[in-house]
């Protein structure tokens, strides 16, 4: 089945591609933003206790949409890493992700097109667990391609404007992979131990908004539902949000929160006991440079 809506989707986008006589750049909106942001904490004999901090996030997000007669093909990347060190502790991570979403449409009426979707989802580097007491053993928890997730789906997406869109499919095959021997023999985010991938299938809904709220203060919000038909009504959530102030051309100031639920993201203890599933919640606020494009 994952094969079957591969090659058609495929055939959606080189049927597009191949429809373009010429290369005309004047069908394609592209831009993005890069921001570094910066954080400082330093004590000296300082009475009420703590350690001093240095933290650094980066973060790059580019898109390239195309609009043509009846088609439509939007391309987003997001890229984040941060680092943190605190007090005597080394180097740690705090931030990592990488997202990629391709979505191409072909217009069945005026606010709803035909569409097809692949969105790919992991990370740069190893993450760990930290032991919380001296002498404890740090747990790493994952990895590069472990997780990554991709989606690929065929349905139908709802653009009654430029600020929001509601894309829905009953035809989404998810794969999980775990690409790393410790977590793939733990049977780590789903896949059965020993195992590197897991497949699904079911059904997505991904709602986005883009919307300016204020003067110089951008809101964008995507929201990721995905059920699979041999544990349906088990919902995968995956929700960022992110909010941008421009300060002036260089400077902004950002707030970026992210929810997971993923009932195959079972906890453990430090004997490797499961301890059940938590809803898993990011947010990361930050002042620095940034430039848009």
């Amino acid at each position: 089945m994952m094969k079957n809506i591969f090659f058609i989707f495929l055939a959606l986008l080189c049927l597009n591609l191949s429809a373009q006589e010429t290369q005309d750049t004047s069908y394609w909106k592209k831009g993005g933003m890069a921001s570094l942001s910066f954080s400082q904490t330093s004590l000296s004999n300082w009475s009420g206790g703590g350690d001093n901090a240095i933290s650094t996030n980066l973060q790059l997000n580019l898109f390239a949409n195309y609009t043509k007669a009846k088609n439509a093909w939007d391309n987003t990347l997001k890229l984040e890493y941060g680092l943190l060190k605190q007090g005597d502790a080394g180097t740690r991570k705090s931030i990592d992700k990488i997202d990629f979403v391709t979505k191409y449409g072909h217009q069945a009426s005026k606010k709803w097109y035909y569409s097809a979707l692949l969105d790919f989802k992991t990370q740069f580097a190893k993450g760990y667990n930290y032991g919380k007491n001296e002498g404890d053993m740090d747990q790493k928890v994952s990895n590069f391609l472990a997780p990554a997730y991709i989606l690929l789906s065929l349905g139908m997406d709802y653009k009654p404007n430029e600020t929001f869109s509601a894309y829905l499919s009953p035809i989404t095959g998810k794969t999980t992979i775990v690409n790393d021997d410790d977590l793939s023999d733990a049977g780590a985010f789903g896949v059965d131990k020993g195992d590197k991938i897991r497949n699904e299938f079911g059904a997505l809904s991904k709602l986005t908004l883009k919307k300016t709220i204020a003067k110089n203060v951008d809101l964008k919000s995507t929201l990721d539902l995905f059920t699979a038909y041999d544990t349906f009504g088990n919902i995968d959530v995956n929700w960022d949000l992110m909010i941008n102030m421009k300060v002036n051309e260089f400077l902004t100031a950002s707030i970026n929160t992210t929810l997971v639920y993923d009932d195959d993201v079972v906890y453990t203890d430090k004997e490797g006991n499961p301890k059940g599933v938590k809803v898993q919640f990011k947010e990361v606020l930050g002042i620095g440079l940034a430039y848009k494009f």
